[in-house]
């Protein structure tokens, strides 16, 4: 029979809802505790799950009832420190939401921390594990589409760091090792609009090439026209011998290649499971086996750097080159592109550059 592990989860907000709920769905595992330093949400947990402990503080909730993982799901930038303080526990698993951090240097060091103590790691990002989107992955390796050579998105509704980081994170799964070079990205700041206790953009477009010429072209903003009408989020896979097109979470796909010229839609079975479910029942395989697998959580870094690229390219008007902590910025600088060229100050005829 297979072991149930008990579970603690910090943070009753969004995410940590979603791994309530996956944990107590799940046949392996025990939701035992929880903690949020908010009252109102300690209430509506013990009203939801009766018998759970509840506490104010996770330093707390270590203190009083220690588990065999611990869900860390709180807001970014609060998840090093929580990390570091789970790993002092004797745990067997941890769970890490997306992003791991609100920056990239901060989520390598929880990524690294968890693989300095050995343990089995989940990022949950649900896209990932779903019937439609491992179909879609299977068929691009097998080269139905040939080589992939274009990834476009398109969505409405959210923005870089709390909905791209997703779709970022997919397109670093298709691109397999592949690194990324750079990105590039233009973003406007006028509404001044949080999301989910982050300062995002109104609108944005992010242009990401990785090291094989895969492009990744990614606008994502409040009022995002959508080329399929009805949809509020739309992936464009084109490759040298056909495209794929798909919905984010709809369990749907549309190929054209040469065995579908006209293009044929699939579906694929949606399954009772939810993502966060499939992702704990990974974990609780990693735990049986006691051999954790970091591809997913390394991803989950990759595309959290490209994020944070993003940012500072729309900041400092320029390229971000890749990996960040080998990234300069460049100085301050007084050129206006498409502006008349005086003649004077200096510069580089473009005229004259040498071939690449």
């Amino acid at each position: 029979m297979d072991r149930v592990y008990t579970a603690a989860v910090i943070g009753a907000g969004t995410g940590g809802g979603l791994s309530m709920a996956a944990l107590d769905a799940s046949p392996r595992f025990e939701l035992a505790a929880v903690a949020d330093m908010r009252p109102a949400a300690l209430e509506a947990v013990r009203a939801r799950y009766p018998g759970v402990c509840t506490y104010a503080s996770h330093e707390e909730l270590f203190a009083a009832c220690p588990t065999d993982i611990v869900c860390v799901s709180t807001w970014p930038p609060s998840h090093l420190e929580i990390t570091r303080a789970a790993l002092a526990q004797p745990l067997a698993g941890i769970l890490v939401e997306k992003p791991l951090s609100d920056n990239a240097r901060d989520g390598r060091a929880v990524l690294e921390a968890v693989q300095a103590a050995g343990l089995p790691m989940a990022t949950p990002h649900n896209l990932l594990v779903l019937p439609h989107a491992l179909e879609i992955m299977a068929r691009i390796a097998a080269g139905e589409i040939g080589a992939l050579r274009l990834i476009e998105i398109e969505c409405g509704g959210w923005d870089i760091i709390n909905a791209g980081i997703h779709w970022l994170h997919f397109c670093v799964m298709l691109a397999g090792g592949d690194p990324a070079q750079w990105v590039l990205a233009a973003v406007d700041q006028s509404t001044r609009t949080y999301r989910d206790g982050m300062q995002v953009e109104t609108m944005a477009v992010t242009y990401v090439q990785f090291t094989s010429g895969l492009r990744v072209v990614m606008q994502t903003g409040d009022y995002v026209h959508i080329a399929e009408p009805g949809k509020s989020t739309l992936f464009r896979l084109v490759g040298t011998a056909g495209a794929i097109e798909f919905y984010a979470w709809e369990p749907r796909y549309r190929l054209l290649n040469a065995a579908h010229p006209q293009g044929e839609l699939f579906e694929a079975p949606a399954g009772g499971r939810s993502g966060h479910q499939r992702h704990l029942e990974n974990l609780a395989a990693q735990m049986d086996a006691g051999r954790p697998d970091y591809a997913i959580p390394a991803a989950s870094l990759a595309a959290l750097e490209l994020c944070e690229g993003a940012y500072l390219s729309a900041r400092l008007g320029c390229l971000v080159t890749l990996p960040l902590e080998a990234f300069t910025p460049p100085a301050p600088a007084d050129w206006a592109p498409g502006q008349p060229y005086s003649g004077q100050g200096g510069g580089r005829n473009g005229r004259d550059l040498p071939a690449l």
